[in-house]
């Protein structure tokens, strides 16, 4: 049987650690691809984790390039490529360079695989996919962000080491945009089925909440140089797993809502099912009342930072 073909663009430390996860789970042969500036990079770490094979023991191919003709036909492509914010670059810069590059990135993924999967990684995220989907034309549930599935996982962690349990047993769900204005439901957080209410105060929980808003934030705070990588590229991976095993995941993703939660139109952080045909469905949840105006505030926040990229780009 054919083995899948998951192409990643962007070969930075998100990228790279991605091949390394997925690799590792046998998810299928790897194209790690950087621009043609990095010269021979991209092949440097693909034979490095090459040589890991052996020792524990998957069959997967990597191979490293900068030409997008190696990428041809993938199942999947995820996009991480992109910029940090630097010193001395306003929010809209970053964007419109971003946003740039997303679209250089999306023409080639529509030329080489028409029929892929995209999972886009770049940030600011909710911008990114909408672009990226945009600019290949591609069936919206082909194509989705990676955010929620990350943002969850910092606050079961967070959880779990505020309540001395096993992650594993932390159970949550969170919507709406990647950063400042995501929301986490409290209506949908437990600890092996026992609701968190009963088991954290509230003026704790919430500061558990905005550690995990400004979660990206203190990772960079921490490293000094950079921003996180291994949880992402594990996000990420765990999303690529779902849709080449079709494993019909529930999980929060940014994923394109029309008549559902009366978005109109934008990609969004909510709960999906994602297996074999991609978003397969969109779970729509009875919010309570302050879910609901937090989740208005978020979905606002992304709608203005959509119409402020397509502005940077006319």
């Amino acid at each position: 049987m054919r083995r899948s073909k998951i192409s990643i663009i962007g070969a930075g430390n998100v990228g790279a650690t991605t091949a390394h996860w997925c690799a590792a789970a046998e998810l299928g042969d790897i194209t790690l691809l950087d621009i043609p500036q990095t010269e021979t990079m991209p092949a440097g770490k693909a034979l490095d984790l090459m040589e890991a094979s052996p020792i524990m023991g998957f069959d997967s191919r990597i191979v490293g390039t900068t030409e997008y003709g190696d990428t041809t036909d993938s199942d999947i492509v995820v996009i991480t490529a992109g910029l940090p914010r630097k010193p001395g670059m306003s929010r809209d810069d970053l964007l419109k360079t971003n946003a740039s590059i997303v679209t250089t990135v999306s023409e080639q993924v529509a030329k080489h695989s028409p029929n892929a999967f995209v999972i886009v990684v770049s940030n600011p995220l909710d911008a990114m996919v909408q672009r990226a989907q945009k600019v290949t034309g591609f069936p919206h549930p082909r194509v989705m962000g990676q955010a929620g599935v990350l943002d969850t996982a910092r606050y079961r962690t967070f959880l779990a080491m505020e309540l001395g349990v096993s992650v594993e047993d932390v159970q949550a769900m969170l919507m709406g945009g990647h950063g400042d204005t995501m929301v986490p439901l409290r209506t949908c957080t437990s600890v092996g089925g026992i609701p968190i209410s009963q088991l954290l105060p509230g003026p704790r929980l919430e500061e558990i909440i905005e550690r995990t808003r400004k979660g990206g934030g203190e990772i960079v705070g921490l490293l000094k140089t950079g921003s996180a990588f291994y949880a992402p590229a594990a996000a990420t991976t765990q999303m690529v797993e779902a849709i080449v095993k079709d494993k019909k995941r529930l999980l929060p993703l940014a994923a394109y809502c029309d008549s559902e939660y009366q978005v109109g139109g934008y990609y969004v952080g909510v709960p999906a099912i994602l297996g074999a045909g991609g978003v397969e469905r969109i779970v729509e949840l009875s919010l309570d009342e302050h879910e609901q105006v937090e989740f208005r505030k978020s979905v606002d926040a992304v709608k203005e930072l959509v119409e402020t990229m397509e502005t940077l780009l006319t």
